[in-house]
């Protein structure tokens, strides 16, 4: 969690220099101290000066206990409970020698309330403490009720519990931050699956349909077959530059390049096309994924389909691709290309369908998405 911190720019101190943001704040008992120190009864005067030199020491590390605890979002009960009893035991051994001076460590004690109790007993927990701190004022003849210590412990839960709310707030935003990061690069990926399935599906269609036409021509016409070799070696070279641009993240598809490239496949495979010769109604912003379209489905139609003739039609709001072969397999899935496409369609917010053509009997795929807007 710590590098999550650290990565939205949330500052951590030098654990040295926590543990000085920690011991300032006990400066205040000073004049506990001083007061045991003059204590007229010895025993009362070490056994106040012992108490406050182990307070002061658990303080610091409940301090560095109940701050871990908060960062890594874990309670600290019961044994948060122990340490404040254990702390409120030793204020109370202070009080023999350094007197009145000694409800300084209430002050502390508030802080580590909110360190490291629940929530819901922290309200409790300062309610009896300011109680017994206004109490032993009122009841102990010569102390002062003037009100600073019950407002300094007032002020010193107010300030740890903004803390806390900021650490809280931190811990969340790195938690966040790293979510954001995970699912960034799942997306990522997903994108590169897709992309990769799309590009060498297209092209390495195109490869064996021209090698399986080349390998029919070897005898009858030497030089066609010469020809798609040549041409087999150019896409596998464009296969090849297109993988390495999907991986640096710089491969672009547009919908006139698709065009283009179905017209070749189906060519190649012996299916009579159909295709627009224009796309100036397709908004600019949907170019791509209709080109994506467009590739995915000419591409099924050359692998699968056995068609003689594809109609490709694009509209400013869709895409459709019509075969005239064997249409849909029956109780066939979709393939991960269809998945693919279907994932880049929702996040456009339009819909993919499939199924089988009304006219032709073979496969139609359609790609529709909202009206653009004007």
């Amino acid at each position: 969690m710590t590098g999550g911190a650290q990565s939205m720019g949330v500052l951590e101190p030098p654990p040295r220099l926590r543990w000085v943001f920690a011991a300032v704040w006990l400066v205040y008992l000073q004049q506990a101290f001083a007061a045991s120190w003059h204590s007229p009864s010895v025993v009362a005067r070490w056994v106040s000066l012992t108490a406050l030199t182990v307070f002061a020491v658990t303080y610091l590390l409940v301090f560095r206990w109940g701050r871990t605890a908060i960062r890594s979002g874990v309670e600290v009960t019961p044994r948060g409970w122990y340490a404040v009893a254990g702390m409120t035991g030793l204020a109370l051994l202070t009080l023999p020698g350094a007197g009145e001076d000694g409800l300084a460590t209430t002050v502390y004690l508030a802080a580590s309330v909110m360190l490291l109790l629940p929530r819901v007993h922290r309200l409790v927990a300062l309610a009896l403490l300011l109680a017994s701190a206004w109490l032993a004022q009122v009841l102990v003849p010569g102390w002062s009720t003037d009100g600073g210590v019950l407002l300094g412990t007032v002020l010193a839960a107010v300030a740890t519990g903004g803390v806390l709310k900021v650490v809280e707030r931190n811990r969340q935003l790195a938690h966040a931050h790293e979510e954001i990061a995970r699912l960034a690069v799942a997306e990522e990926r997903s994108r590169m699956a897709r992309d990769l399935h799309d590009i060498l599906g297209h092209s390495l269609t195109v490869i064996t349909v021209k090698a399986e036409l080349a390998g029919r021509l070897l005898e009858a016409d030497p030089t066609r077959v010469a020809a798609e070799v040549h041409d087999i070696e150019r896409l596998s070279r464009e296969a090849l530059t297109d993988v390495r641009a999907t991986i640096s993240g710089q491969r672009t598809v547009t919908l006139t390049g698709e065009i283009a490239g179905a017209r070749a496949a189906l060519a190649g495979a012996g299916i009579e096309a159909d295709l627009p010769t224009a796309v100036d109604e397709v908004p600019g912003s949907r170019r791509e994924l209709f080109g994506w379209a467009v590739r995915e489905g000419v591409t099924n139609v050359v692998r699968h389909s056995g068609a003689r003739h594809c109609r490709v039609r694009v509209r400013a709001d869709g895409v459709e691709i019509v075969d005239d072969g064997r249409g849909p397999c029956p109780g066939g899935g979709a393939g991960s290309g269809l998945a693919g496409l279907r994932e880049r369609v929702r996040q456009a917010g339009g819909e993919v369908a499939v199924g089988r053509a009304s006219e032709s009997g073979g496969f139609a795929l359609r790609v529709e998405l909202p009206a653009a807007r004007a």
